[in-house]
């Protein structure tokens, strides 16, 4: 659900990663690209109202600038870059193999808001 939406938008070079047993951020991490500022914006604005739709409540990080939109959708985390900001940070050569990109994320389930997963800290 949340890749077509997205894919309706028309973001571009959309990468769907497992994170399963490499983080415990999330499950799965969607990367795409816009094509402008706006373009960005406009794909977090979008893929926010569809989840409201469901239900589902996602947190939004620089959706102010349009630079690089991340949304933590909970088990889901979405980042949304333009062009030459996800070719400098490059998160695909960090998380991604080839073998790993799936073509669709599983539909989150609706709930009234996203919590942020609490790291455990050992004692020193």
């Amino acid at each position: 659900m949340l890749v077509a939406s997205l894919d309706a938008s028309k973001a571009e070079d959309i990468i769907t990663v497992p994170l399963a047993g490499k983080s415990t951020i999330a499950d799965y991490m969607i990367i795409v690209s816009g094509r402008s500022a706006r373009h960005v914006i406009g794909l977090a604005s979008i893929l926010g109202g569809e989840l409201h739709k469901l239900g589902i409540f996602p947190r939004f990080e620089g959706k102010g600038n349009g630079d690089w939109v991340l949304a933590d959708v909970g088990d889901v985390i979405v980042h949304i870059f333009r062009p030459e900001v996800r070719s400098f940070y490059n998160l695909e050569k960090i998380w991604c193999q080839p073998e790993d990109a799936v073509p669709e994320v599983p539909a989150p389930a609706a709930r009234k808001a996203v919590t942020p997963r609490r790291r455990k800290v050992a004692a020193a």
